[in-house]
């Protein structure tokens, strides 16, 4: 006679399919982030991209946890990082990364990528990066592949309470604008006009990310473009800010403002916060030493004047203490200057955060 066939238990299979859904709803509770942007937000996407706007070597990420470099332009943690930090969340991982997969999806993606803009022909130079539209493809993609790890009301649910962060605009001047004496775009605009251009795009990119399900997005202004290191190095007077591209900053804020209050006046909800990143900059650009600071002007890691020229690299002049430094390279504050960003980003003001601050958000949304 035959043996019988053998047979599984049912129910305990069951169960443990059960289990696993159940901790991938559970995972889900926790508060989802998703980043988009340039190089001031880039968690590493580039680093899996043939493109030269990468930081995957030495010395970027002495001061990371690992002591490696991470594609972040930054001694050590970015901004993403150090909000993931605030919220009690690991970082998100790049949306490239072959490690974003299963429950780390549920974290959130970081879909940056150094050197892009608001518009498709800023940062040409740099060949193969993740401009801004394919970044939301990828964000429609990343939904997909949430739905079918937790089912498609949970993945709407999950991206409808996360928090977003965009920061884009300051390439579309550096990279694009200024990148030549005479741009082409320079030739087809009056600054005023190319600002009033590049921030009608910018509603667009808003407006999509809405499309897409993002209820909280903070929207980061552009720095103080003129007094980068690079900027103080190539355009500056005597280690003054360059007034050209402060005046592009100045033009570019306000209307950013503008078209955020419009948005959410069209909502009928506080969806766009705006983030005053000019003023927080300036606060430690201004007056370096009040903030612990030696300099606002020296990059930490560079060559040539204010180590403003060319990139951070090995054979660059890197300075040993990069907590007094508020600039880590040409372009990027330091950690411990990000660090002050984000405090400001989290507790203050509305001039600073408009219309509430990162802990107001998270606080009223901890109660509904």
């Amino acid at each position: 006679m035959e043996n019988p066939s053998p047979t599984f238990p049912f129910f305990p299979i069951l169960g443990l399919v059960l289990f696993f859904l159940g901790s991938f709803v559970c995972q889900a509770q926790a508060r989802a982030f998703f980043v988009f942007g340039d190089s001031l937000v880039d968690n590493g996407n580039n680093n899996f991209l043939l493109t030269t706007a990468r930081a995957d070597n030495y010395p970027y990420g002495i001061d990371y946890p690992t002591r490696r470099p991470t594609g972040r332009f930054s001694n050590g943690l970015n901004i993403p990082d150090l909000i993931s930090e605030a919220m009690g969340s690991p970082s998100t991982l790049p949306y490239l990364s072959p490690q974003l997969r299963g429950e780390n999806l549920l974290v959130g993606a970081n879909f940056a990528s150094a050197g892009i803009g608001i518009l498709n022909d800023t940062g040409i130079q740099f060949l193969n990066i993740i401009r801004i539209r394919q970044q939301l493809e990828y964000f429609r993609q990343y939904q997909a592949r949430v739905s079918a790890l937790i089912g498609e009301a949970e993945t709407v649910r999950l991206v409808n309470e996360a928090l977003v962060l965009i920061t884009l605009g300051g390439n579309d001047f550096v990279n694009n604008y200024y990148l030549v004496p005479v741009s082409a775009r320079s030739r087809q605009f009056s600054l005023p006009d190319y600002v009033v251009y590049i921030i009608s795009e910018y509603r667009k990119i808003l407006a999509s990310l809405y499309e897409f399900g993002a209820r909280r997005v903070l929207v980061t202004g552009t720095g103080p473009l003129g007094c980068v290191p690079a900027e103080l190095a190539m355009r500056g007077r005597n280690g003054e800010c360059s007034v050209e591209l402060q005046r592009a900053a100045a033009l570019f804020n306000p209307q950013l403002v503008q078209i955020i209050n419009s948005l959410n006046d069209e909502i009928g909800s506080h969806v766009f916060i705006a983030v005053n990143t000019q003023m927080m900059h300036m606060d430690f650009v201004s007056n370096p030493q009040a903030y612990g600071f030696i300099t606002s002007k020296v990059a930490c890691c560079g060559q040539g004047p204010f180590n403003g020229i060319g990139l951070c690299t090995p054979a660059s002049n890197l300075c040993p203490n990069r907590n007094v430094y508020a600039f880590w390279d040409p372009f990027h504050p330091s950690e411990r200057a990000n660090r002050i960003i984000v405090q400001q980003i989290l507790t203050g003001t509305q001039e600073y955060m408009h219309p509430m601050n990162l802990s107001t958000i998270l606080a009223m949304d901890s109660r509904t």
